[in-house]
C-alpha cells in the first residue's frame, strides 16, 4: 500500500473514532454511581460512554442476531415431537406458526452438508428433443438420421458439448437436408437457417422448462430452503436439504410435467365450500353438498386490484367480527379486545382466517369476514381469495387432509397461484391467489406445439402467443365457444399459472393470451406452456445422499475443531501476554460471537467449508493483538507510561494491521466472485472474520485498553520481563 494512502485511510479510521466519541459525548452522560474494578465509577462519573457502549453494543446487537437461532431450534423440537399427529400438528402451527416462521427466517441456516438431504444433478436430454422434433415418417427407418443421433450422443455424453452443435455437424458431414427431417412454422421462410434458429430456439427453451417445472414441484414438495441452479448448457443442479424421502424425490424429477386448463370458479359455491371446511376443522359434521359447482359468467373483474384492501383486510375482520353485529345476539366476539377477537376467530375459522377475502363489487374489492354468516348473507357475485406466503404451506397441508376433501364439492378444487401476485409484489407483500377451479380439466397440454412470448402490436403490451395441433383446434375452439367471457385457469402440476378471461371462440388453436404485467411473466407463462408440448425428459445423471447422521458428525467435528482452536488460542495469549492476553481472549470471543450474528444477520448459510473459514478467522484473529503487545512491550521498555505505550501501540502496529487483512480480504473477494459451492462458502465467512477482526482486535481491544489505563492504572502485564 502506497504511503498516502495508508495515511488517508489511518486519518479515516481515527476521524471516525473521534466522531463516535464526540457524538456520545453531546447524548449519553453518566448519572448515578458505580461500583466497577479499576476505579472506572469516578472515570464514568466524569466521561461519556463511548468507549463503553463499544463494548457492550455490540454485544447486545450480537445476541439480538442470533436469538432467533436459539428459538428456532427451541420450536423446531417441538414441532417435530407432534410430527405424526396432524390434528395436534395443525393446532401447534395456529398457534405458534408465525412465531416459527420469523424464527426461522432469522436464523442461521446449515447448508446440506451439515443438514442432510439430496445433492443432484439432472441433465436435460437435449438430443432426445431433437429426435422428436423431427418428423416421425421421413425418421422412420432411415438409418442416416440414426446414424447421426447415434454418433452425436457417444461424442456429447459425459460432456458440456453443445448438443445441436455437435448434431449440426454430424448431419452436415452427411451432406443432407434437415428440410428432408424438419418443418418450420413459417411457410414464408422455408431454410436451412429457418430450421436450425427453430430448433436452437427449443433447445434454448428446454432447460429452462426443465427449470421451472422442477422449481414448482419442488416448492409443491415443501423442500426448505432448496437451492436450484442451472449449471453449463443443460444441466439443473439442486441441493434439497432435510429430504426425508429420496425415492419420491427421484419420481417426482423424472415425472412428465402435467399442464392442464381448468374452468375457474370464483362465485357463492366457493364461498359455500370454504364455510364448509371451517365447519368441518372446528369439530363439526361433514356437510354433505354436491351441487355443482358455480356457472355464473365470470368477467376481467376477477383481477381487479385495490392497493388499499389488502392492508385493510386482517382489521376489517376483526372490526367486523367485534363491531358489526353488536346488537345482534349473533356476536361472539362482543366486548372482547382485539387480540382476543383475533385469537377467537383464528379458533372459529380455521381455514377462512388465513385468507384475505374479498368480494368484487363496481369494480373495487371490498373486505369482507365469515363471522356470523350464513351463505344466504352472499350475494350472487365474484370473489377473490389472496393468502399470504407464510400460510401458503399450511393451506396446502389442510387441502390434503381427507376430511378437507370430502367437505368440498366432487366436481371442484382448491389451488394456489404459482407466483405472487405483482401488484402487492412491488409494495412488498407477498400474496397469493387461491382458485377454486374444477376438477377434471376442460383439455390437457399435451395438444400444445408452440407457445412463445411476443407484443400485441396494438397495445404494445406483452403477450403469450400458442397454437395446438388439430385435434387440440378442434376440442379449443368448443371450450372457449361455450366459455366467453369466463375464465380459464392454466394449470402445471397443480399451481395455477394464469386464469385468463375468453374473449372470443378460437377457431383455429391458434390463441393469444394477454394480461401478464411484464415482458418476464409472459416468458415465464410461455415456458409453462410449452412444458406439456416439448418432450425433452430430464434424466439423473449424479446423485449423493448425505444423511443427517453424517450432518450431524461434520457438525460435532467442525464444532470440536473450533473450540479446540479457540482453547488453544486463549491458552497461548494468556501464558505468552498474561493480562493483556486476557484482553485479547475477550476480544476473541466477541469477534466469535459478531461473526455468526452477521453470518445470521445476513440471512446467509454455514457450511462444512464456511465452518472451515471461521476457524481461520479465529486462528488469525488474534494476529492484530500480536503486533499491537509487541509495540507496546517495546515503548514500555523505552520507559513510557502506559496510555502513552497504549497510544504508540496501536497507532504504530495499525499500518502493518491495516496491510495484513486488506490482503486477507482482497483474497475472499477473489474467491467469492470466482468460486462456487463451498469455495464461495468458504470465503464469505473469511471476509466476515476479517472484518470482525479488525473491528475487535482494534477498537474493542484499544476501548478496554483505555478504559483501564483512565481509570488510574500506572502498569499493566503485557508479559514483559520484570526490570530489577
Amino acid at each position: 500500500m502506497m504511503p498516502d494512502a495508508r495515511h488517508r485511510i489511518l486519518s479515516r479510521i481515527d476521524h471516525l473514532q473521534n466522531y463516535i466519541e464526540s457524538w456520545f459525548r453531546s447524548t449519553l452522560y453518566i448519572r448515578g454511581s458505580y461500583v466497577l474494578p479499576f476505579g472506572l465509577e469516578e472515570f464514568l462519573k466524569k466521561r461519556v460512554l463511548s468507549r463503553d457502549l463499544l463494548i457492550i453494543l455490540p454485544l447486545l446487537a450480537a445476541g439480538y442476531l442470533m436469538w432467533p437461532t436459539y428459538r428456532y431450534y427451541q420450536l423446531d423440537k417441538e414441532r417435530t415431537a407432534i410430527m405424526g399427529d396432524s390434528v395436534a400438528l395443525e393446532n401447534w402451527d395456529r398457534a405458534n406458526g408465525e412465531a416459527f416462521d420469523v424464527a426461522r427466517n432469522g436464523r442461521i441456516k446449515l447448508g446440506l452438508d451439515l443438514r442432510g438431504g439430496m445433492y443432484v444433478t439432472l441433465e436435460v436430454d437435449v438430443l432426445k428433443l431433437i429426435e422428436e422434433s423431427a418428423d416421425e415418417q421421413s425418421t422412420m427407418g432411415d438409418d442416416v438420421f440414426q446414424r447421426v443421433v447415434d454418433k452425436t450422443r457417444k461424442e456429447t455424453d459425459n460432456t458440456d458439448l453443445d448438443v445441436l452443435e455437435v448434431f449440426l455437424k454430424n448431419f452436415r458431414a452427411e451432406n443432407r437436408s434437415l428440410l428432408q427431417y424438419f418443418t418450420v412454422a413459417d411457410a414464408t421462410d422455408v431454410t436451412e437457417e429457418a430450421v436450425e434458429k427453430k430448433l436452437r430456439r427449443n433447445v434454448d427453451e428446454a432447460i429452462d422448462q426443465a427449470l421451472e417445472v422442477i422449481k414448482q414441484r419442488i416448492n409443491k414438495f415443501q423442500v426448505s430452503e432448496a437451492q436450484i441452479n442451472k449449471q453449463g448448457a443443460r444441466r439443473i443442479v439442486l441441493e434439497l436439504p432435510d429430504v426425508k424421502d429420496e425415492k419420491e424425490i427421484r419420481n417426482l424429477l423424472q415425472t412428465t410435467a402435467r399442464l392442464e386448463f381448468n374452468r375457474v370458479i370464483m362465485g357463492k359455491d366457493l364461498v359455500r365450500a370454504f364455510m364448509g371446511v371451517d365447519q368441518v376443522l372446528r369439530g363439526g359434521a361433514v356437510v354433505a353438498d354436491t351441487a355443482a359447482a358455480d356457472t355464473t359468467a365470470m368477467d376481467s373483474t376477477a383481477a381487479v386490484k385495490d392497493s388499499t384492501a389488502v392492508a385493510s383486510a386482517d382489521s376489517a375482520k376483526v372490526d367486523t367480527a367485534k363491531k358489526a353485529s353488536d346488537s345482534s345476539a349473533k356476536n361472539p366476539y362482543a366486548g372482547l379486545s382485539d387480540d382476543e377477537v383475533r385469537r377467537r376467530y383464528r379458533k372459529d375459522h380455521p381455514f377462512t382466517s388465513m385468507l384475505a377475502s374479498f368480494v368484487i363489487a363496481n369494480e373495487r374489492l371490498q373486505p369482507f369476514d365469515f363471522v356470523g354468516k350464513t351463505l344466504n348473507d352472499f350475494p350472487d357475485a365474484e370473489y377473490r381469495f389472496l393468502v399470504d406466503d407464510k400460510n401458503v404451506d399450511r393451506l396446502a397441508r389442510m387441502l390434503e387432509r381427507p376430511e378437507v376433501r370430502r367437505a368440498m364439492p366432487i366436481d371442484m378444487q382448491v389451488l394456489i397461484g404459482a407466483k405472487p401476485d405483482e401488484f402487492y409484489a412491488k409494495q412488498q407483500v407477498t400474496l397469493f391467489d387461491v382458485y377454486g377451479v374444477s376438477r377434471e380439466p376442460l383439455l390437457t397440454g399435451d395438444v400444445i406445439e408452440e407457445a412463445y412470448p411476443s407484443f400485441d402490436p396494438a397495445s404494445t403490451l406483452p403477450v403469450v402467443n400458442m397454437s395446438m395441433n388439430a385435434d387440440g383446434a378442434e376440442r379449443w375452439a368448443a371450450i372457449t365457444g361455450a366459455n366467453i367471457g369466463k375464465r380459464i385457469a392454466i394449470v402445471l402440476d397443480g399451481r395455477v399459472y394464469s386464469a385468463p378471461v375468453v374473449q372470443g371462440r378460437i377457431p383455429n388453436g391458434n390463441s393469444q393470451i394477454s394480461g401478464m404485467s411484464g415482458a418476464e411473466e409472459a416468458n415465464v407463462l410461455a415456458v409453462v406452456l410449452k412444458a406439456g408440448a416439448l418432450k425433452a425428459p430430464v434424466k439423473i445423471i449424479e446423485e449423493r445422499i448425505v444423511g443427517p447422521s453424517l450432518g450431524e458428525d461434520s457438525i460435532r467435528r467442525g464444532v470440536t475443531s473450533s473450540l479446540i482452536s479457540f482453547v488453544l488460542i486463549v491458552l497461548f495469549m494468556l501464558v505468552y501476554y498474561a493480562l493483556g492476553g486476557g484482553i485479547a481472549d475477550i476480544a476473541l470471543l466477541m469477534n466469535v460471537m459478531l461473526m455468526i450474528a452477521i453470518l445470521a444477520g445476513f440471512g446467509g448459510t454455514l457450511t462444512l467449508p464456511g465452518i472451515a473459514g471461521i476457524i481461520l478467522s479465529v486462528a488469525m484473529a488474534v494476529d492484530a493483538n500480536i503486533l499491537v503487545f509487541e509495540r507496546i512491550r517495546e515503548e514500555l521498555a523505552m520507559g513510557k507510561t502506559l496510555r502513552q505505550s497504549i497510544d504508540q501501540g496501536f497507532g504504530k502496529a495499525m499500518s502493518a494491521i491495516i496491510d495484513s487483512n486488506l490482503t486477507n480480504v482482497l483474497s475472499g473477494i477473489v474467491l467469492y466472485f470466482l468460486g462456487t459451492g463451498p469455495v464461495k462458502g468458504f470465503a464469505v465467512t473469511l471476509i466476515i472474520g476479517v472484518l470482525t477482526t479488525m473491528f475487535t482486535a482494534v477498537l474493542v481491544s484499544r476501548a478496554m485498553f483505555e478504559l483501564i489505563a483512565a481509570g488510574g492504572a500506572t502498569t499493566f502485564n503485557f508479559g514483559q520481563r520484570k526490570t530489577a
